[in-house]
């Protein structure tokens, strides 16, 4: 969870309470850690947010109180829509979902003249090929890159022979016909590219890889690119 939805669960759970509540029960409330809460207090009442309350006694939010507005350019507010767009066409349901969540949000905190701009974008997505349906979860992809977990791949090559081999994936790349997972492969000992449609099962590993996924990716744009390597 990013830093601006921990504060957005924050702000909405103190709203819910309209009496002062103990550090520990917003802890739990919004699965943070007891220092993490009290870091986004702070961040919260620098914002201007008006929590009354200190540690060991509870918080409590006075009404009144919204997040400054979001100020865009005109074609910043078409990037966003138009990726959204893309997003909501061509992806999985979960992160078509969460493009459409994420423009309403959006939209919530504009300022009215913005918030027209971006309901009026007349920028369109035209309908792609049809992509090969997945049999893993994206989701599931997408949760161990964030983790940074080596999993275990039962995969399918072009010819139907299939192999299990342990990867550390650190990048999904989204093209119109077909989605690649990025990953180092410690049977070839090298980065492989592996069609989604062509992995039959996903076990990930109670281990991370030794390397950040930032490295990884930085390594893999220096010594291969997107077109080689493709399993």
């Amino acid at each position: 969870m990013s830093r601006s939805e921990r504060l957005f669960d924050l702000l909405h759970a103190l709203r819910r309470h309209r009496r002062p509540v103990s550090g520990k029960a917003l802890a739990e409330e919004t699965g943070v850690s007891i220092r993490t809460l009290y870091r986004d207090i702070a961040s919260l009442q620098a914002m201007g947010a008006a929590i009354d309350g200190e540690p060991g006694i509870g918080y409590v939010l006075k009404p009144g109180f919204l997040l400054p507005p979001l100020m865009f350019t005109p074609e910043e507010i078409e990037a966003m829509v138009l990726g959204s767009r893309w997003v909501a066409e061509r992806a999985d349901d979960r992160l078509r979902q969460a493009a459409l969540s994420a423009l309403s949000r959006i939209a919530a905190v504009l300022p009215a003249d913005l918030r027209d701009d971006l309901d009026a974008s007349a920028l369109l997505v035209g309908p792609g090929a049809a992509i090969p349906a997945d049999t893993v979860d994206p989701a599931l992809l997408r949760k161990v890159i964030r983790t940074e977990r080596k999993v275990t791949l039962v995969y399918r090559d072009r010819n139907g022979a299939t192999s299990q081999r342990v990867v550390w994936p650190f990048a999904l790349a989204f093209f119109d016909t077909v989605r690649m997972l990025l990953a180092w492969c410690e049977l070839r000992q090298g980065f492989r590219h592996f069609r989604t449609d062509r992995i039959a099962s996903v076990t990930p590993l109670d281990v991370r890889y030794p390397r950040r996924r930032q490295a990884l990716l930085k390594e893999w744009r220096a010594a291969e690119g997107i077109s080689r390597q493709q399993d």
